[in-house]
């Protein structure tokens, strides 16, 4: 058993309240369980209780033993003082406060009914399964395993907003640079997001601005910081190459950019189609730069999904539509809309909710589950088995949604803070 489980019997109140009463044999009401605390402290705060014929509004705390009271050190921790009920499976010692009270206790054990507790365990007991509740998935009603994935959906929307507000405080308060620093990571497609996350510190927006208007001197830069001007034997003979080298040589003088570029070997080429060698994203990305001057506008006030793609269907140089390293010839395709979807999943999505935060606009939030259902539905083997076992699956915002539920609650097995495990449990008769 886990103390979480306790702390859900406890907050929903699921255990026999026959002849309630502490561990001393004091009479117990539970008037408010209180509310969970998600910070330092006691778990459950302004509970009010009574005892015996004395009312008590305090704090609750919750543990598998009596003993892990000492063994947590809160009889040392002045937080602790404030708990009125101090809650438990077994009571296998008495506790004290600070000044050397008795916290009264109750103790579980004998009143969380068998079936209850069974189906719990049931829940966390299948490790191979991607849903533990896969067997009893079809008792639970469609409305609220729809209803869950819309919460985790939202979730991991807030979870990328804080992320990219706090690159936007980074950034001291510039959307453009948060833009541009969020645009370049999403150009990594999860296998370069790292290496193009420095290279955009490594290459500041203010440069680059600078020279948006000449193609080839943003080329020097971006590839040149990126490490893949060196000469090599692929690049011996190669004028294009040779010109971009020229380029960034003057430039990184110019900008004292020495010491900042990465090296090629960062990169990662391995197991990647050629269309997505960081070489030819990060032609990519030099093609939006160059063609779109103002990325935040553009991601904020773009007004429909047609908007969005033309936004990023901008043509490379020559010579990375033809090569996909430097030296490399080869036919390379041009972003496809596949990987557009993906850019604004990644980028548009949570740069839109991190400025509704921002803003104090929470409805803004609405048009971007719009926009997402808009997109089409992502397939990987995690979405395609939960659609399998009966989950909707129509579109990103669907895919957002059950990637979220996964990683957030099925894959950590936190049945009981999920609405659908929730909801199995409360079919048992102790649970009502």
């Amino acid at each position: 058993m886990q103390e979480d489980f306790l702390h859900y019997v406890w907050q929903h109140q699921y255990f026999d309240k026959t002849d309630l009463r502490t561990t001393d044999g004091q009479l117990i009401t539970v008037l408010k369980p209180g509310y969970r605390n998600a910070d330092a402290g006691p778990d459950f705060l302004t509970a009010r209780l009574q005892l015996a014929e004395v009312e008590w509004n305090g704090a609750v705390e919750i543990h598998l033993k009596a003993s892990d009271w000492h063994r947590h050190q809160h009889q040392t921790d002045a937080k602790y003082d404030q708990v009125v009920l101090h809650v438990v499976y077994e009571a296998d010692q008495p506790v004290q406060r600070i000044d050397g009270s008795i916290v009264p206790a109750l103790a579980l054990a004998s009143r969380i009914a068998p079936d209850l507790l069974q189906a719990y365990q049931r829940l966390l007991e299948q490790p191979t399964a991607v849903l533990p509740c896969t067997t009893q998935l079809p008792l639970v009603p469609e409305v609220t395993r729809t209803s869950m994935v819309e919460r985790a959906l939202l979730e991991r929307l807030e979870l990328k907003a804080a992320i990219v507000s706090e690159l936007h405080q980074r950034v001291e308060g510039d959307w453009e640079a948060t833009a541009y620093h969020t645009l370049a990571t999403a150009f990594g497609f999860q296998k370069n997001s790292e290496p193009l996350a420095r290279l955009a510190k490594a290459l500041p927006l203010a440069i680059l601005r600078r020279h948006r208007h000449d193609p080839v001197q943003l080329e020097a830069l971006v590839f040149g910081q990126a490490g893949f001007l060196e000469e090599t034997e692929a690049t011996a003979a190669d004028e294009y190459i040779a010109k971009l080298r020229r380029e960034f040589e003057f430039l990184r003088h110019k900008y004292s950019l020495h010491g900042t570029a990465l090296a090629a070997h960062e990169w990662n080429f391995l197991r990647l189609r050629p269309a997505n060698f960081p070489s030819v994203r990060l032609a990519q990305l030099v093609a939006v730069l160059h063609a779109r001057p103002a990325l935040f506008d553009a991601f904020l006030t773009a007004a429909d999904l047609p908007t969005l793609l033309k936004f990023f269907q901008v043509p490379t140089a020559d010579y990375w539509r033809n090569h996909y390293r430097p030296g490399v010839a080869g036919n390379v395709p041009s972003l496809g809309k596949s990987s557009i979807h993906v850019l604004i999943t990644n980028v548009v999505v949570p740069l839109r909710v991190a400025y509704a935060r921002h803003v104090g606009q929470p409805e803004l939030v609405e048009s971007v589950v719009a926009l997402l259902s808009l997109l089409p539905a992502e397939h990987n083997h995690l979405t395609d088995e939960y659609a399998a076992l009966g989950f909707q699956h129509r579109s990103s915002a669907d895919s957002q949604g059950l990637l979220a539920l996964h990683r957030t609650y099925c894959a950590p097995r936190r049945c009981l803070q999920c609405a659908v495990g929730s909801r199995i449990l409360q079919r048992h008769p102790a649970s009502r």
